[in-house]
């Protein structure tokens, strides 16, 4: 059996991360100490294993969640029914990164309409942009 904080420093996270698992639902303790020590066995320390390799992949806690589930019935669903979890993270993270370049996209518009001087920024284009001012000839300069 471990402590809290033995799983956690076996897995180089905090203790308070374990708890905030237990309150979403995602990990229990097996047992508490007739002190009210949270204790972990094997199985636990395998669930936050996964829990854990769930989120370095990026998946969410509802997906983590649904992951779980999926594993403790592993005998009574099919790969397929995994495997459309898993693509439905790649579309939104396909989606993400499409999002993420749009964003570089306009900062490089923005910052390619700025000279980037050492004068004043009072009239600099980026933050005229950003107020909502339209760029002009002129602005293009600055």
């Amino acid at each position: 059996m471990f402590r809290i904080g033995e799983l956690a420093k076996h897995f180089g996270v905090k203790a308070d991360t374990l708890r905030f698992y237990e309150k979403e639902g995602l990990l229990s303790p097996s047992l508490r100490s007739p002190a009210g020590y949270r204790l972990y066995n094997e199985e636990d320390k395998r669930r936050l294993h996964f829990i854990l390799r769930c989120k370095r992949v990026g998946f969410t806690l509802k997906e983590i969640d649904e992951l779980l589930s999926l594993r403790v019935s592993s005998c009574q669903v099919t790969c397929r029914e995994v495997k459309a979890v898993a693509d439905a993270k790649i579309q939104d993270v396909a989606e993400r990164i499409a999002e993420l370049e749009q964003f570089r996209q306009s900062l490089k518009q923005l910052s390619d309409a700025c000279c980037g001087g050492l004068e004043s920024a009072e009239h600099c284009s980026i933050l005229e942009a950003l107020d909502g001012k339209q760029l002009t000839a002129d602005n293009n300069a600055r």
